[in-house]
Formats: C-alpha cells, structure tokens, sequence
C-alpha cells in the first residue's frame, strides 16, 4: 500500500516504462499471438492494461483519460501504444498532485471500500501480472524480449 504521494509517482513511472516497453516490441501481425486458441492475445492483453491503467485511475479520483468500455481492440499497435502513452502522461500530472493524506483515503471500488493508496497498488501488480504474460507471448511470437526488471536471456548472451 502506497502511504506516500511520490512512492507511487515512482513506481508507475517505472512500470508503465516496462509496459511501454513491452508493448513497444509488439508488432502489428503478432496483435493475436496467444499461448494457445481461446486464450489472451498480446492485443487484448495491451488493450486491457490501456483500459484498465484509465479506469483505476478514475475510480482512483484523478482525471485520467479512458477507453470506452467494449471498445475493439485497433488493429494496430502504434494505435494502443498512443493511448497508452496518453494515460501515462496522464498519471504523471494527476498522480503528483495527490496529497499523502488522500493516499490513505477510504474510497469505493468494485463494491467495497479501501485506502487509496492500496487501490493503487493493486494497479501496478495487476500491470505486472499482465505484463508478465506478454513477455512470454512475445518470446512465443519470435520477438525480442525487453529487460523490464533485469537483463534477459539474449541480453546476458550478447555480452
């Protein structure tokens, strides 16, 4: 649970970079790469953390810009990198104006109420999760996997 304003400023900046990151090395003809039929493609993965970092948000108090639910996932991923980049930027503004006070602030979500500050930590680990499963469809996929929280097999080899 996030007690201090600028804990969470850093721990999104950080995460979103390892998502962006992520998203970054999708290419447009690998949007439906899942582990197998039937499950999460990398598209739908990059587009429910877009609509989910815009949503948590919201509900979180601050003006972060959303997807309208239901919406289709784009076609391209430079099309969900965009809006990505949009809610992060986002992020960067609102977040810092946040009080440490309001990050222990009770507030309603999904039906129950909790500190704010751990709703926000909720998104980051739910980033994480997701972000996590993309690394292994990328790697499926044939594409390079950044280092988001350490070097990677390819870039242990390279060196």
């Amino acid at each position: 649970m996030y007690r201090a304003t600028e804990d969470f400023v850093q721990d999104w900046a950080a995460s979103a970079a390892g998502t962006l990151a992520v998203m970054n090395a999708i290419t447009d003809d690998t949007m439906d790469t899942a582990i197998v039929e039937g499950h999460s493609t990398l598209g739908w993965l990059a587009w429910h953390l877009t609509g989910t970092a815009g949503f948590f948000g919201q509900i979180a108090g601050m003006q972060i810009p959303g997807v309208e639910r239901g919406a289709a996932i784009p076609a391209h991923i430079a099309d969900i990198l965009s809006k990505y980049e949009e809610i992060n930027e986002a992020y960067a503004r609102e977040a810092a104006k946040l009080t440490d006070e309001q990050m222990v602030e009770e507030i309603d979500t999904f039906g129950k109420t909790m500190p704010r500050g751990k709703f926000l930590r909720l998104l980051i680990d739910h980033q994480t999760h997701h972000r996590g499963q993309m690394t292994v469809l990328l790697r499926q996929a044939g594409l390079p996997v950044p280092g988001v929280l350490g070097p990677t097999r390819e870039m242990q080899a390279s060196k």
